[in-house]
């Protein structure tokens, strides 16, 4: 269970990482390679959804791991370790120069798929997306849609991985990306509808 306090007029998380990065911070560096054997795969798995190569996805591993191990002394305990590390993830990959191999030329206008961004959006994660792609009985269709999010433009491909896919609330997402929450919502229903366009024909595209 995670924990609020409020310690020097500030808002600390306690989760399951805290006394470990804590410790860390307070000079055993030894101990962060258990951060990395922790959340290794986790980031890997990230990048594969997000890149859709392997060794996209084993650079991004390098470099986020890096990159928290140069500024973990500067981690203000103020939200979850993970959601850091994932903004970490979010920002190496947002920089990564390269181009999934399925990833259009230029990006595509989702405005069609945007009904209009006064109205309520629905929040609730497709039935697809809920199921780690291993586990879907149809090969050909796990294949459709890791292709279908590749397509996407990265900043909808983004928020529809960490959304739908890693599991993080609207809000923490849109954190990690330092955009609105509202912000986030749009690009997440033109995303879904996107991929629901996508793969018509080979799922109910209502569930």
């Amino acid at each position: 269970m995670t924990r609020r306090e409020i310690m020097n007029g500030k808002k600390t998380v306690r989760d399951e990482d805290f006394e470990l990065v804590q410790a860390i911070n307070n000079g055993r560096t030894d101990l962060f390679q258990q951060l990395v054997e922790k959340y290794q795969q986790k980031i890997y798995n990230f990048g594969m959804r997000m890149c859709g190569e392997s060794r996209d996805a084993e650079d991004l591993v390098q470099e986020t791991f890096l990159t928290i191990f140069r500024y973990l002394k500067g981690f203000r305990y103020e939200t979850r370790f993970k959601n850091w590390m994932y903004r970490v993830a979010t920002t190496t990959c947002l920089k990564a120069k390269r181009k999934p191999k399925h990833a259009p030329e230029r990006e595509l206008s989702l405005e069609e798929f945007m009904p209009g961004e006064g109205e309520d959006l629905p929040d609730q994660a497709p039935d697809w997306a809920q199921r780690p792609l291993d586990q879907l009985l149809n090969e050909e269709l796990a294949a459709h849609i890791k292709n279908a999010i590749i397509d996407l433009p990265k900043k909808y491909r983004m928020v529809m991985v960490l959304r739908d896919q890693e599991g993080f609330s609207t809000e923490e997402t849109a954190q990690m990306l330092d955009i609105s929450v509202s912000n986030a919502k749009v690009r997440l229903h033109r995303a879904r509808l996107f991929v629901r366009e996508k793969l018509k024909g080979y799922f109910d595209h209502d569930a």
